[in-house]
């Protein structure tokens, strides 16, 4: 399999590859490389953080519903963290990536840390597997359940919030149901509710067992029904596969492949299988699909972490830059999620994001900045060090970097790290440069442009 393939593959399901890695991989087809990411992604592995205290909190819960917020939400500023190192760590990248991008599909928080957990690992158990399984799985989750007011969904008084979004968000789309359709499902879902400890719950004396009609059927339809009536039609797996189409291949829809990908799905809703052959197809690796999306904030922060491994000496300093940046996770903006695309580039992300290597990897020194003609190298990079230490500090492990690429020369750093081709504005400002050190020649080209793209 070409190099250059193999680089755009990596980047799709996960955060980049490595040098040797590259090389192990160019020796094997196409057909055992993806067989291998399936492979390793086979497993669930749930991320999980002690809930001893806050379990203990929860048996007595009106009681202590404050401090079960105030331990929630340091809780899920941790599992954020957590999340960030596996991404940047883990063997079943393809999973995690698969996760990252049905947490903006089923887009989703809450403020209650074993409800956000339980969600955030069931995005990831069904990941890879069956769509039906994992409507209705999402569609019983404590924190759907309350994001979408389910919980006040009563018989009687329908609540219409999860209905509409079920179709307009997370199956259909826009125009494909109409008003009786959400009214109707909505009484299918009446008495969906949970325990204290998140546990799905129907309750039974909530719930409209009484006629309704959806989508031209008539019958006393549960929400389990409504979602087999949904997952009937074949624009449900056109819509999904569009979904995937944008985030893994190309935000300019081609629209006969994605015909091509409903024909695969909608025979069983198996999502590994749809995968398979998304990677497989040889559009996927076509060069106007190579290095033409821009990485989201966690794409960026996760590939530069990849390469360079580094911790935030204040590991809370993390959500910050995710929240300047504009993807904190676990902390979409609203139920459509993030836009995505050039939506994460604005004149002030961009600014950042250009600075951010030399920030985090460089001891927060912006090399090429000057403060006044009269200061030395050493009095700029000190004044600079100390101006953005407390936002910046880290502990960066250059000795790992040095050994993943001590068999790349210093010039060739760009074949690895870039996936885009460079602007002739690049190449010469690079082709200038001394490459006397390449931790420094790193950084610079992370901080170009062009390392924005994937």
């Amino acid at each position: 399999m070409k190099n250059n393939h193999i680089k755009h593959l990596y980047w799709r399901v996960g955060f980049g590859v490595l040098p040797n890695q590259l090389m192990e991989l160019s020796e094997k087809s196409k057909a055992e490389i993806i067989d291998n990411l399936f492979k390793e992604s086979k497993t669930y592995t749930p991320l999980t953080l002690n809930k001893d205290k806050i379990e203990t909190l929860m048996l007595s819960f009106k009681e202590n519903r404050m401090e079960i917020q105030k331990m929630s939400r340091q809780k899920i500023k941790t599992l954020n963290i957590a999340w960030v190192d596996r991404l940047s760590t883990t063997n079943q990248i393809l999973r995690e990536k698969m996760t990252l991008f049905w947490s903006n599909h089923f887009s989703c928080k809450d403020n209650n840390y074993i409800y956000t957990e339980n969600f955030h690992n069931t995005l990831r158990k069904h990941a890879l597997g069956n769509f039906k399984d994992f409507v209705n799985a999402v569609s019983k989750e404590a924190a759907m359940t309350k994001y979408l007011n389910t919980k006040q969904n009563k018989k009687k008084k329908p609540n219409e919030n999860f209905a509409r979004e079920l179709m307009e968000l997370f199956t259909l789309g826009v125009g494909h149901y109409t008003e009786s359709d959400i009214k109707e499902s909505a009484r299918a879902f009446t008495g969906y509710s949970h325990n204290v400890n998140g546990d799905f719950l129907l309750k039974k004396q909530q719930h409209d067992t009484g006629l309704k009609t959806f989508f031209g059927e008539t019958g006393s339809f549960t929400g389990e029904d409504i979602i087999d009536l949904i997952l009937k039609k074949k624009q449900c797996a056109k819509y999904v596969c569009g979904k995937i189409y944008a985030y893994f291949v190309n935000t300019q829809i081609n629209d006969a492949h994605v015909e091509q990908m409903a024909e695969v799905f909608y025979k069983d809703y198996n999502i590994a299988n749809l995968m398979r052959f998304v990677l497989m197809s040889n559009w996927f690796y076509e060069d106007k699909n190579i290095g033409n999306k821009i990485k989201s904030p966690i794409e960026f922060l996760v590939g530069m972490k990849t390469t360079v491994p580094f911790q935030f000496k204040n590991k809370k300093r993390l959500l910050h830059i995710e929240n300047v940046l504009g993807q904190v996770l676990f902390n979409p903006p609203n139920v459509a999620g993030w836009k995505g695309g050039k939506s994460w580039i604005d004149s002030n992300t961009i600014i950042l994001r250009l600075k951010l290597p030399s920030l985090l990897l460089n001891d927060a020194y912006i090399s090429k900045i000057e403060i006044n003609s009269n200061t030395t190298n050493a009095e700029r990079k000190a004044m600079l060090k100390k101006r953005n230490s407390k936002q910046y500090q880290t502990n960066t492990n250059w000795q790992v970097f040095q050994s993943n690429f001590k068999n790349v020369a210093t010039q060739d750093l760009e074949n690895y790290l870039l996936t885009c081709k460079i602007n002739p504005e690049a190449a010469q400002y690079l082709s200038a440069l001394k490459k006397e050190s390449k931790r420094e020649y790193c950084i610079q080209i992370m901080s170009l442009p062009e390392y924005q793209m994937c």
